[in-house]
């Protein structure tokens, strides 16, 4: 084995990982949620940027807000998860920055100062945080099932600011019955690695 980390939890995050498309109806605690950002907030972005935000979708009036702004295939699945998040990117992220970059406190004006670069620093660091969100939804023993098939605007004017850009919705819970699809093909390490 090349990997420190043990089989078992290679599995649990990655291997036996799968996007869930049903969930039973087992509630997803806050104190979940908690232990989930708690844990991959120590995830690695550019300048410790944290852009990455997170909405909980908990109220069955704001289930049926988001619903419809879901592509009509995602409509069912997210009607019936325990919790629903919409993750977003905040394109003022930058004024946190003096106390998560304290080394270089000038960051949030000298580097950050216009807002499209903040915009395209905030969807890709943000994006990373998604991903390891989503990593620590697995590390949790709970399924998540992301989707970006959904009318970004509409939820964005929905539940978000004009400061907030959305990057997804994701459906947490334990699995239910059939909640996977076959498992698809990955491309091997010598379509993907180069060495130069």
């Amino acid at each position: 084995m090349s990997l420190v980390l043990d089989a078992a939890a290679q599995d649990l995050l990655f291997r036996e990982a799968r996007t869930a498309n049903t969930f039973t109806d087992e509630p997803v605690t806050d104190e979940q949620v908690r232990a989930i950002y708690d844990l991959v907030k120590y995830g690695p972005t550019s300048m410790n940027q944290s852009p990455l935000r997170v909405t909980l979708v908990r109220s069955p009036e704001a289930r049926e807000r988001l619903v419809q702004h879901l592509a009509e295939g995602n409509r069912s699945k997210t009607a019936a998860a325990p919790l629903v998040a919409i993750l977003s990117a905040d394109n003022e992220f930058h004024e946190e920055l003096p106390h998560l970059f304290p080394h270089f406190p000038q960051a949030k004006d000298a580097v950050f100062g216009e807002r499209p670069v903040r915009e395209g620093s905030a969807a890709l660091n943000a994006a990373l945080q998604a991903a390891y969100f989503i990593i620590g939804v697995r590390a949790a023993g709970l399924a998540a099932g992301p989707m970006t098939g959904l009318d970004f605007e509409g939820v964005r004017k929905e539940f978000l600011d004009d400061d907030h850009t959305p990057l997804m919705v994701v459906n947490i819970g334990r699995p239910g019955p059939d909640a996977w699809f076959p498992r698809s093909p990955r491309l091997e390490f010598e379509q993907v690695v180069t060495t130069v």
